[in-house]
């Protein structure tokens, strides 16, 4: 397993508040659920159930994210971005990766797969362990205004300059294990 932190590197940039940001469906920094893997590796490509609190006064939108550091691309890996959830949001259900599960008024931007939805782990044979960092920010704004069809990368450059908050859970997936 690699050791950077892509989130920690952030944080050097700029301190936020932390979002206490916990999962029923997996320990932090344990195995991600099956239901979490994609379909071709056995799973469902079902974004596991995400609960958050702590989101502090001033918070008017929320952003949530699925990166992956660990995959062999010299850029990591996005499985799922999404933003302008309400700030009333503090959990989503399993499986509410795509558009038309999220609340009113949300964005999914497209994966690497360049599909816009949630897309499970599946680790490549022979890269160990790869860590999936699900990350919850709660913005300043009511809503990121970014072009149709931009990149996770974009949300994240942005989120970055709005964020009042942040909580980060970490899950694992071994390639040896499908």
């Amino acid at each position: 397993m690699l050791s950077y932190d892509p989130y920690a590197e952030l944080a050097t940039l700029r301190d936020f508040a932390p979002l206490e940001l916990t999962s029923p469906d997996f320990e932090p920094g344990g195995p991600l659920p099956l239901s979490a893997w994609s379909a071709n590796r056995g799973g469902e490509d079902r974004t596991p159930a995400l609960q958050w609190s702590g989101a502090p006064s001033g918070t008017r939108s929320i952003a949530i994210s699925c990166f992956d550091p660990d995959a062999p691309t010299g850029s990591g890996f996005w499985h799922w971005a999404a933003y302008n959830l309400p700030a009333s949001a503090r959990s989503l259900a399993s499986g509410l990766g795509d558009l038309a599960a999220l609340p009113h008024g949300a964005t999914v931007l497209p994966n690497e797969s360049r599909s816009e939805r949630f897309i499970g782990a599946a680790p490549p044979e022979g890269t160990g362990v790869h860590r999936y960092f699900f990350v919850v920010d709660a913005l300043d704004v009511d809503a990121l205004d970014i072009p149709a069809g931009s990149t996770p990368a974009v949300l994240g450059f942005n989120r970055h300059f709005h964020s009042l908050a942040r909580g980060v859970l970490i899950g694992t997936a071994d390639p040896a294990e499908r």
